[in-house]
Formats: C-alpha cells, structure tokens, sequence
C-alpha cells in the first residue's frame, strides 16, 4: 500500500520548466499563499493538459477535466492539489471586460526613474500598483524602470492618470504614454514549446 501523501506520477518524459514570475499586482497575501517557487517545476503531459484546460476555463468541474484529460477524477483532484502545493497554479481569478465597467480605453505607461532615486523604486512600484486604474506593473531592465498598464474612461483620464501619479512625483524622469487599440491573452501560456 502506497503512502498517502505520495502522487501517482505515470512515466511520461518530464520537461523543465522555468518557474513563474508572480504577478506585480498581486497583493502580499496572494504571494504568501501561493509560497515560494522553485528554480524549475517539473511537469508531464498530463500536468500541462490540466493546466491548459484550467487556464481556458478555471471554472470546469473536477469531473469534466478529468474527463478531457483521460484520468479518473480522484487522480484528477490529487494532480490539481499537487499544481497548487507547487506553486504552479497560484489563484483562481475572472477576467472582466474593462469596457463593461466604463474602461473604453486602454494605454501602456512607460516610466524612467531619476538615476539618485533609485532607491525609491520598491516604493513608487508600491504607490503605483494601489491605483485603481492600473490592471499590471512590469518591473523593467533596460532603457525604462516600469511599464504600466492602465485602463481609463478615456484620454483625459489617462493623461490625469500621468499628472497625478507620476509627473508630480520628483523621482520619475521621465514618461510615455502608447495607447492600445487591441489586446489579445494569448491561450498558450508558455505550454506549448518554442519554436
């Protein structure tokens, strides 16, 4: 009789995979539940289906994914379980259509720090992220420190968004403003290899 807190893992080749980079504006208390993550994660082929399926639909039951997978629900449930202890899968979530809550329009933000206020990036990156209009920060190398994506009413309100939070702010140096005609999520996640 197997140990109970063992994982029935079939033999199929294993693949390494880099390890997420948890969201910017994920609260500290999303961070902490999710735990550390490791370097590289090991997956299989059936890791990657449930997470691929899950990804396009995090609302399927338990018996529907194990029924599209090809394993019985109760390995189904213990291989999901598994994800999460991992870190793999880090929370459950909705995607809302900003257009639906008055968002019509969407831009990105880069932002330059002044290079003597580097010291102060942990806390613009704070200040920035409890925006209500910002829906992901992007910690940058390069040429630029942050790259935002706000969504807004509409022009005016973006560029009330830069007065307000930005310019004013002595440490930036500089910003600018792209707007976004579409965006697309893409489906794969990074499950399916590079080419």
């Amino acid at each position: 009789m197997s140990e109970p807190s063992k994982i029935f893992q079939p033999a199929i080749p294993s693949v390494p995979v880099p390890a997420a980079i948890t969201q910017s504006g994920a609260s500290s208390a999303a961070k902490a539940q999710s735990g550390p993550v490791p370097a590289a994660i090991t997956l299989d082929d059936v890791d990657r289906r449930i997470i691929s399926l899950l990804h396009d639909n995090a609302r399927i039951s338990n018996t529907d994914l194990a029924r599209a997978v090809g394993i019985s629900p109760s390995t189904c449930l213990t291989r999901v379980r598994s994800l999460r202890t991992r870190g793999v899968i880090t929370r459950y979530t909705a995607e809302i259509n900003p257009r639906a809550l008055g968002f019509t329009l969407q831009a990105l933000i880069s932002v330059r720090i002044r290079p003597g206020a580097r010291h102060l990036i942990e806390k613009i990156s704070a200040e920035i992220r409890a925006q209500p209009e910002v829906a992901q920060l992007f910690f940058l190398g390069g040429s630029d420190d942050f790259l935002i994506h706000v969504r807004v009413y509409d022009s005016d309100h973006a560029r009330e968004f830069v007065l307000k939070h930005l310019s004013v702010n002595p440490a930036v140096a500089s910003t600018e403003t792209n707007l976004v005609f579409e965006h697309h999520t893409a489906l794969s996640v990074g499950l399916r290899p590079a080419l």
